[in-house]
């Protein structure tokens, strides 16, 4: 523990098992293991190594966004979006390629100037203090940015020199995060040789070695095997909950944002068209008279699709496979109809299933069609899938 004449620095550490938030006060650069007052389970925090603090921070908000908007020419990227990033957090931007997602993280991240609004990340002005914000954030991009030549050991070491980390302190971070990683065995071994998921860890990792409050992850888990997908949506989470570092995930995954992220905000045409806990985001579909069916039709026929799109109480109809449709509906007795609709049709109903709301529902709901209507040329293109293997989808109306 630091002495009374050490300069101190605090560092919010979450529980991986209670997800309880405690703060931790020691000397800068220093290893603490915390034990959680509520549960007892043990975990350890690195404390920052600066301890500026000249700068006025709310210390509930990691970032804060006031009307902010970017334009290219006369085309609008971002559109007026104001929301707050709390302190600790996994947040989540959630839309489809093109909705805005990244030139958000560019302006944050201090890479793209903002058109009009106003932006603060770990409390400094990302226009005004440009240079105070890159210090406090780490990046990983959609682009991986290592260099196959060089050892995972080169590559960590290259990157913590341009924030001017002290030799010694520094080979002991880059052996820190390399056992984090489980990747210690590979630390001199050239990234050129590494699998596509080994180079992601060390990428993340890449983006932690000036120890940033806040870690910006645009796609994280694009084009990766479904293992290697896992594999980095575990790091994730042990990122925030080792070390209680603030993540600002992008995805077009509903499952990965559901399964990552504490608030979302959905980003559909440059504007927020929701933001709240996944939870709460499927009380905007469970929460009305809307209801989700899964419907299996063992003769399932375009007639019978086109006789239920028109029906006023279907908001929405996706056929899944070549036997199953899921129908996004409204009104108490919609059910009825839907199922009288298609008996009418000659349909053979085998299932009906009343489903919980997913993401892509809310998605639906609130936009009236899918992310995933955006997103299949730019995966196709990239010629390998991302994530788990879905259902073939095509969306009907």
């Amino acid at each position: 523990m630091p002495s009374a004449n050490q300069q101190k620095t605090t560092k919010k550490f979450k529980c991986p098992t209670c997800e309880t938030i405690e703060t931790v006060t020691g000397a800068p650069g220093e290893h603490i293991i915390v034990t959680c007052p509520s549960c007892k389970t043990t975990g350890k925090a690195i404390l920052p190594t600066t301890t500026d603090h000249t700068h006025h921070k709310d210390s509930k908000a990691a970032i804060v966004i006031t009307h902010l908007k970017k334009m290219f020419g006369d085309f609008t990227a971002v559109d007026d979006v104001t929301f707050t990033v709390n302190t600790g957090e996994i947040f989540g931007l959630l839309g489809p390629n093109g909705a805005g997602k990244s030139t958000i993280i560019r302006m944050l991240c201090t890479l793209s100037r903002p058109s009009a609004g106003s932006a603060t990340v770990a409390g400094y002005d990302i226009i005004d203090q440009d240079s105070k914000v890159r210090e406090h954030i780490g990046l990983v991009s959609e682009k991986m940015i290592m260099y196959d030549d060089l050892t995972a050991r080169e590559n960590l070491a290259l990157f913590g020199r341009l924030y001017n980390i002290p030799e010694p302190q520094l080979q002991q971070r880059i052996n820190d995060l390399l056992t984090f990683v489980r990747m210690e065995k590979w630390a001199d071994a050239r990234i050129g040789t590494f699998s596509t998921g080994m180079k992601q860890r060390i990428n993340v990792i890449r983006a932690l070695v000036n120890e940033p409050e806040i870690l910006f992850l645009d796609e994280p888990t694009l084009g990766l095997d479904p293992q290697s997908t896992s594999d980095i949506r575990d790091l994730i989470g042990k990122i925030n909950t080792d070390q209680g570092t603030t993540i600002i995930l992008t995805t077009h995954m509903m499952s990965e944002a559901d399964m990552l992220c504490d608030r979302i905000g959905i980003i559909d045409k440059g504007n927020i068209v929701a933001l709240d806990t996944p939870a709460n985001l499927k009380k905007l579909v469970s929460g009305t008279d809307a209801n989700v069916f899964e419907i299996q039709i063992s003769n399932l026929t375009p007639h019978m699709i086109t006789a239920v799109q028109a029906s006023p109480a279907v908001k929405t109809i996706t056929q899944e496979d070549e036997t199953h449709i899921k129908v996004h509906v409204l009104g108490p007795g919609a059910f009825d109809t839907i199922i009288d609709l298609l008996r009418k049709h000659g349909a053979k109903v085998a299932l009906v299933r009343n489903i919980e709301p997913t993401l892509e529902d809310v998605f639906l709901h609130l936009t009236g069609r899918q992310v995933r209507e955006k997103v299949s040329e730019t995966v196709n293109h990239r010629g390998r899938g991302h994530g788990p293997r879905r259902r073939q989808t095509s969306r009907v109306r």
